[in-house]
């Protein structure tokens, strides 16, 4: 089976579950196999919003129902805990809308907030509409890389068009971590 194959038969499903539990890079790749023309744009956009939406529900109700699992209890040991509580303590409908866009915030969130006194309504509401920016937001640069690749270097071969959108995610991703180690770095100077 081709890769164009996959992609055609699962990558509505690969967009969704990589959104739910990976993130951004999951919804850029639906942006860029959406300008490959496998995938129609909004299809991919929509699998991203449903898997991020999704995913942060899960956390949410694993951090209101569960928070005696042992992989709760060890996402709450991490340090970012006490970042996710100040700013959701100081901006709670604003943090609820941002948190997904905020490096190394992702997950913990919504276990912070479901351990809190927010409605789950709340919730659900400002999580669907954070949601629907992220997905629609990292999908369309997907999208825009995709045309700007085809753009720049003619019209590659799928595997390599691939390989240079996860290298390009990867170096976004590696220099946010960078950037969040020198920031955190400066703090406790």
């Amino acid at each position: 089976m081709s890769i164009e194959a996959l992609i055609e038969n699962y990558g509505l499903l690969a967009i969704f579950l990589g959104a739910a539990f990976e993130g951004e890079t999951a919804a850029f790749l639906g942006g860029v196999i959406s300008h490959r023309g496998l995938l129609p744009y909004w299809s991919a956009s929509l699998a991203a919003v449903a898997g991020s939406f999704a995913g942060d529900q899960f956390w949410f109700f694993a951090g209101r129902y569960a928070a005696q699992w042992a992989l709760v209890r060890r996402l709450m040991e991490k340090p970012a805990l006490a970042r996710v509580t100040r700013l959701l303590e100081k901006y709670q409908t604003g943090f609820i809308l941002a948190f997904r866009f905020l490096v190394g915030l992702r997950t913990i969130s919504p276990i912070v907030i479901g351990t809190t006194g927010i409605a789950t309504g709340k919730f659900v509401v400002l999580n669907a509409a954070a949601a629907l920016v992220w997905g629609q937001l990292f999908t369309a640069l997907g999208y825009l890389f995709g045309h700007g690749i085809q753009q720049t270097l003619g019209h590659l071969p799928l595997h390599r068009h691939l390989l240079i959108a996860v290298a390009a995610a990867a170096v976004v991703a590696g220099a946010s971590l960078v950037f969040r180690r020198v920031k955190s770095n400066g703090r406790r100077r």
